[in-house]
């Protein structure tokens, strides 16, 4: 009966070691789990942090690149407007010598019909032919001037515009419908063009 008991006990308590054995190892098991866990975390958040540090050196590799890029295209604008600027500057200058050299030749030829108005005056007496020179060079002067687009402005007979004429006096109307219009041209106006060169001095009746 003795023996039988001892039997028993000796039974139960191997069942308690492996138990327990089977308890430590499981425990052991969830050990070691758990670190397995943590070291994959912390691989993960080690491979989180890597691949954000290359993200944002790659961007900042962008923005250095765009910037780079964005200078160039910066210094070469304004190369070409500088070069813009003076061959405008050039151009502007030449057609203002151009134009200049052409009313110089246009008037040359008047010069020369004066030159010789001057000779014949000097080797005549005819005056008539004179007076018939003068107004011969003074048209051929005028159709110059309108070649050149130079026109006269028109003042008698017209309303006062301050745009175009100077008042230099006012005088009493002869008739009523003269009142508040020129009436006299002292000095001529003359227009290039749309441009007022010299504005015509003008008596207006009141």
């Amino acid at each position: 009966m003795r023996i039988r008991k001892n039997k028993h006990n000796m039974n139960d308590n191997k069942t308690a070691c492996k138990d327990t054995e089977n308890k430590d190892f499981a425990a052991n098991t969830e050990q070691q789990a758990t670190e397995n866990e943590c070291e994959c975390g912390q691989e993960s958040t080690d491979t989180l942090t890597d691949k954000q540090d290359n993200d944002a050196d790659n961007v900042s590799e962008d923005l250095t690149s765009q910037v780079a890029e964005w200078k160039d295209k910066y210094i070469r604008l304004a190369a070409e407007y500088e070069n813009y600027r003076k061959r405008t500057s050039r151009e502007k200058l030449e057609l203002i010598s151009k134009g200049g050299e052409d009313v110089i030749k246009s008037i040359l030829a008047i010069v020369d019909d004066m030159e010789r108005a001057i000779d014949a005056n000097e080797k005549t007496e005819d005056i008539n032919s004179i007076r018939e020179g003068l107004v011969l060079i003074y048209k051929k002067l005028m159709q110059t001037m309108t070649q050149q687009g130079v026109t006269e402005i028109e003042a008698i007979g017209n309303e006062l515009d301050t745009d175009l004429h100077e008042a230099i006096a006012k005088i009493p109307a002869f008739e009523p419908s003269q009142k508040g219009k020129i009436i006299d041209v002292v000095q001529k106006g003359y227009k290039l063009k749309d441009k007022v060169v010299r504005f015509a001095k003008v008596v207006v009746g009141e």
